[in-house]
């Protein structure tokens, strides 16, 4: 991860001024959408890492501490330092938060389809939509909204499981970029070994997201504001960036494999 001091391929942090309209656009949009749901509080779940300490900052700073309600629900490959740290952030914002191991409903999904039991991804996606299944029955039971902590690049590259984190009823932060999630993040007075902490989904064993993607987050940002959202051809992207093509080849192809994770599912 590219360190706050560190030059990155592409600067897409905010000034001063829009860092402060984007604040407070994102604040007033939580608020609209709990009223919009005729809707008493939020739920979302807290798993240690800065996406979803971000979005309880912004949610706890415009709906106040009552309002916001916390779900830690470590696995099995979890790590007791992520699940530490997502506690610590339950605590520093006083709000409720639950602790619901997932596990046995994992191993109940396994135990019914055991061909899969061995196989990484279904099992690893099995465990996001587990969180999925029990952020809604917290906000059903609570007449809650669900929110997601998934980011702009993240949307974009298809690095979430769909109808897993996918599945929520807003994205708070879906318009920033990740590097613009720090930035922010810092701006709420998130720790700072949480804004720089290796980020990981944690579906599997010793999973990081930027192994997995195989770019860092903030080539990926840079690629993606240049030639995906702002339609520069391929080459120029590359040379801009001083980077490989292939490397623009490999997030464009994260994005266009992904299409569908973005979409309604389609009918005839």
């Amino acid at each position: 991860m590219t360190a706050p001091d560190t030059i990155a391929p592409l600067d897409l942090r905010f000034s001063e001024s829009e860092l402060a309209a984007r604040r407070d656009r994102i604040q007033s949009f939580l608020r609209e959408t709990l009223e919009a749901a005729g809707a008493d509080r939020c739920v979302l779940g807290l798993s240690g890492g800065i996406d979803s300490t971000t979005v309880a900052h912004l949610a706890v700073d415009e709906l106040g501490t009552d309002a916001v309600h916390g779900l830690v629900m470590p696995g099995e490959v979890s790590s007791e330092q992520n699940m530490s740290d997502a506690e610590r952030v339950a605590e520093d914002l006083d709000i409720e938060y639950d602790v619901v191991e997932i596990d046995p409903v994992v191993d109940l999904l396994t135990d019914l389809y055991p061909p899969a039991e061995g196989d990484q991804l279904a099992v690893g996606n099995a465990r996001a939509r587990t969180r999925a299944v029990l952020n809604y029955l917290v906000a059903n039971h609570e007449n809650a909204v669900v929110l997601g902590t998934g980011n702009r690049t993240e949307a974009l590259a298809g690095y979430f499981t769909k109808y897993g984190d996918g599945a929520v009823d807003c994205h708070p932060i879906g318009n920033l970029y990740k590097m613009q999630v720090r930035q922010l993040a810092r701006d709420l007075g998130v720790e700072e070994d949480l804004v720089t902490k290796t980020p990981t989904a944690e579906l599997w064993a010793d999973q990081t997201d930027e192994e997995e993607l195989g770019v860092d987050y903030d080539t990926i940002d840079a690629v993606l504001a240049l030639h995906v959202d702002g339609n520069v051809p391929a080459s120029a992207t590359a040379d801009h960036l001083e980077i490989p093509d292939g490397v623009v080849e490999t997030v464009r192809g994260l994005y266009e494999r992904s299409k569908h994770k973005r979409a309604v599912p389609p009918t005839p």
